[in-house]
C-alpha cells in the first residue's frame, strides 16, 4: 500500500481518540506525510527492528511506516499516554496491531537503529535527550529525521543535533513543514538527563527529563499555587497532584505535611520520571507515588481529600480549554465529598465557570496580575 490512494485510505481511518477533539486538531498532519515520504527509501532498506519512531502524535508515522512502506517490528516511544492509546486504537482499526513495540525512552529503544523518525518537540531539551540517546546507542549509519512546522523550527534545533551528529542538513519545505536530517553519530556524547537544580524560593531540588514542562525551572503558575498551599485542606490525609509535571507541587506538599500521602499523576512519561526523581532528591520518595495515567484514570472515585492542579492550556500549538476541563472532571470524580481542588490558571482563561460546573462551589483564593488561584469544593 504505497500509492497515494493507499496512503489516503490508511490515513482516513485514523482518529485522535481518546485525545481531545477540536475542529483545528487533526490525527494526521503535513509533517507526518513529509516524514514518511522522505523516509521511504530508508524504510524500504531497513531490516526488522531497525526503525524507531519517537513522539508519533496519534499513530500516523508508525502505521504509515508499516502499512505503506513495509517496516517490521517498529520500536516506538510516545511521551504522552493518549498518543499510545490512540496508536493502539488506530492499529486495531487498520488491522496493524502487533506490528510495533511501545518502549521507554532509553538506550534500549535506539539500540542498533538505522532510522529514527520524530516530530520536533517544543522544548530543545527534549530534542537534546533524544539526540544524546540516538548518538550513543543507534547504528553508526543511523539517520535521524526530525520533522516540524517551519514556524516552530529554530536554528537552535540544528545546534542541538550537531552536539550528537557530524552532518546536519535541512530538507526543502513542503506545505509549511520541513525536516532536519542528522547523520554521522558522535559516539562520545555523554548523557545529561535527568537534570537537577535547586530552586531557592521553594528550597526544593527540581529534576527534569528533556520533555518535562518547564524543565528544572518552577514556572510562574506553579509558584503562585505554591504560595497558597499552606491554606489548602489542612485536615487532608491524601492528595493528588493532577498533571504533576516535574512533581514540584506533590513534593512541596509531602515536605510540608508529614502525615500526607501524595500521588503525582501525569500522562507524560517524562513528567512522571521527573516527578519520581524530584521526590527522591528531596527525601520524600516513600510518600510520593507517581502514576502515568490519563486524567487520573488509575485513582479510585471519592478517594482523595485534596487535588492540586496547574492545567495545560496548549495542545501542541493550539490554545484550547478542553484539556483543562478533562482534568477538572477527573478531580471531581476522585475527590471525596467536601474535598478541595486548588487550581491555578492564566487570568484570561474562562476556567472559573467550568470549575463551578464540573467540580462545585469555587472561590478565588489569590489573584495576581497574570494568574488566578481558585479553590473548588466537592459538594457533600
Amino acid at each position: 500500500m504505497t500509492s497515494e490512494r493507499g496512503s489516503s485510505e490508511l490515513f482516513a481511518q485514523l482518529r485522535r481518540e481518546p485525545d481531545v477533539e477540536a475542529p483545528e486538531l487533526v490525527a494526521v498532519d503535513a509533517t507526518d506525510r513529509l516524514l514518511l515520504d522522505e523516509a521511504a527509501p530508508l524504510l524500504a532498506a531497513a531490516g526488522p527492528g531497525e526503525v524507531v519512531v519517537v513522539d508519533d502524535s496519534h499513530g500516523a508515522l508508525t502505521l504509515g511506516a508499516v502499512g505503506l512502506h513495509g517496516a517490521r517490528d517498529v520500536r516506538v516511544h510516545q511521551d504522552l499516554l493518549v498518543g499510545e492509546l490512540a496508536l493502539a486504537a488506530n492499529a486495531d482499526r487498520t488491522g496493524l496491531a502487533g506490528t510495533y513495540r511501545s518502549m521507554p525512552l532509553d538506550g534500549e529503544l535506539f539500540a542498533g537503529a538505522r532510522l529514527v523518525l520524530t516530530k520536533a518537540p517544543k522544548a530543545l531539551d527534549a530534542l537534546r535527550e533524544v539526540t544524546e540517546l540516538v548518538a550513543a546507542h543507534a547504528a553508526p549509519d543511523v539517520t535521524l529525521l526530525v520533522g516540524g512546522r517551519i514556524k516552530h523550527m529554530t536554528h537552535g534545533m540544528n545546534d542541538v543535533l550537531r552536539l550528537g551528529f557530524a552532518d546536519v542538513t535541512a530538507s526543502l519545505a513542503r506545505q509549511k513543514s520541513r525536516l532536519l536530517v542528522a547523520r554521522g553519530p558522535r559516539g562520545d556524547v555523554p548523557a545529561s538527563f535527568p537534570r537537577s537544580r535547586r530552586d531557592e524560593p521553594s528550597g526544593l531540588t527540581v529534576c527534569a527529563h528533556g520533555a518535562a514542562f518547564a524543565g528544572t525551572r518552577v514556572d510562574d503558575g506553579t509558584r503562585a499555587l505554591l504560595r497558597n498551599l499552606p491554606q489548602a485542606a489542612p485536615d487532608a490525609r491524601t492528595a493528588l497532584d493532577l498533571g504533576c509535571g516535574t512533581g514540584v507541587l506533590a513534593v512541596a506538599l509531602a515536605v510540608a505535611r508529614l502525615d500526607l500521602t501524595v500521588v503525582a499523576s501525569d500522562q507524560s512519561a517524562a513528567a512522571v520520571g521527573s516527578a519520581a526523581a524530584t521526590a527522591a532528591a528531596n527525601g520524600v520518595a516513600d510518600r510520593v507515588r507517581t502514576s502515568r495515567d490519563d486524567a487520573a484514570s488509575t485513582i479510585g472515585p471519592g478517594s482523595v481529600d485534596l487535588v492540586v492542579c496547574n492545567p495545560p492550556f496548549h495542545l501542541g500549538t493550539s490554545v484550547v480549554t478542553a484539556a483543562a476541563d478533562r482534568l477538572f472532571a477527573a478531580a471531581a470524580r476522585v475527590l471525596r465529598p467536601g474535598g478541595e481542588l486548588w487550581t491555578v490558571y492564566n487570568n484570561r482563561l474562562p476556567h472559573r465557570a467550568a470549575l463551578r460546573r464540573l467540580v462545585g462551589p469555587t472561590r478565588v483564593a489569590d489573584a495576581g496580575r497574570q494568574f488566578t488561584v481558585t479553590v473548588s469544593t466537592r459538594p457533600v
